[in-house]
């Protein structure tokens, strides 16, 4: 019986408010706890200001991971926290590529980060993700010196590929961890003929040794795409993501209305999907273990928590502003 591992995306950067999506640190805690309870063993973390808009605060997810480690000491979620959570930073400067990942620099207990592979269009309309070959490879080196695991979000099969060369070049280390991210329109779309096809690229690259052979694939569709990548990510031996990040609505009722949904319910239908495909989903330690991470270090990681203070870490920020200038681009955009 294998073991699948459950990713939950609890805010994301751009789900608007009138639904269920936790907001601030307690409350994407608490979501994480209760998600861990009902079978996810990631937790992928966002974070949003004070008027619900994605942002790359420092503060907010180290108390957010403190909550979740001090007020539930019997959770052992993994922390993944993006490097891509505000498009207000996402310009390729100096500054926005500093306050991208200073919570993976200074924040203690987080052990796995994003690391989106390539640049693209968001959407029409839209933005451009910029993740510049500068911005991945001083995250990779980040990641390296800190000891957290990148998880690739890719969007499309150069992502891949690309994967391939940052591995080569010891920028990233083996295992790798990928996220097939479908259904943006700048990207492959949400269907399982996608999943099929970039795992077949994952494949090919791994016989080619352009790839290592220690590689775990987890995937997830937006929207309507949901379902459709779930079951086949499923049919291919890998490991899913849902949440509210990427999809909102459970499903229709029997008068085809929309059934609007929440983390909770996401993550049982993953769990119970999981179960009828004669499976089961993968605890914390479990997907440590698949993962390669170390085993959670509670009282460590809650010392260093600690330890830290937010004036600490709001010097940090100022320090950064200081040396790289603040281009934070006052506008709305996705995440």
């Amino acid at each position: 019986m294998a073991k699948r591992i459950v990713t939950v995306a609890l805010t994301g950067a751009v789900t608007p408010h009138g639904y269920d999506v936790p907001e601030t640190p307690e409350a994407i805690a608490d979501c994480a706890y209760e998600c861990w309870k009902a079978g996810a063993s990631v937790a992928h973390l966002h974070m949003r200001d004070d008027n619900g808009a994605g942002v790359m605060d420092p503060v907010k997810f180290y108390e957010t991971i403190k909550i979740l480690r001090t007020k539930y000491p019997d959770c052992d979620i993994i922390a993944n926290c993006t490097s891509s959570g505000d498009n207000r930073v996402s310009d390729d400067s100096p500054y926005g590529n500093a306050i991208r990942r200073l919570h993976h620099k200074i924040v203690p207990g987080i052990e796995m980060g994003t690391f989106d592979a390539g640049s693209f269009n968001w959407g029409i309309p839209g933005g451009i993700f910029s993740n510049s070959p500068t911005f991945l490879t001083d995250t990779g080196n980040l990641y390296l010196e800190r000891d957290i695991k990148p998880e690739f979000e890719v969007f499309d099969m150069g992502m891949i590929r690309a994967v391939g060369v940052y591995w080569k070049k010891g920028i990233v280390k083996a295992p790798l961890h990928f996220q097939l991210c479908l259904g943006v329109v700048g990207g492959m779309d949400a269907s399982p003929r996608s999943v099929q096809i970039m795992i077949e690229e994952i494949e090919h690259l791994q016989a080619s040794g352009d790839l290592p052979q220690e590689v775990t694939v987890s995937g997830f569709g937006i929207g309507k795409g949901h379902l459709p990548v779930m079951y086949a990510m499923l049919a291919n031996g890998g490991h899913i993501r849902v949440g509210m990040e990427d999809n909102v609505v459970y499903g229709k009722d029997k008068d085809g209305n929309k059934i609007l949904a929440n983390n909770l319910m996401l993550v049982q239908r993953a769990v119970r999907a999981i179960e009828a495909y004669g499976d089961e989903p993968a605890t914390g330690a479990e997907a440590r273990e698949m993962l390669s991470l170390k085993p959670l270090d509670l009282d460590g990681t809650v010392k260093a928590l600690n330890a830290l203070t937010v004036e600490e870490i709001e010097k940090a920020k100022a320090d950064c502003k200081a040396e790289y200038g603040d281009t934070y681009k006052h506008e709305e955009g996705m995440g």
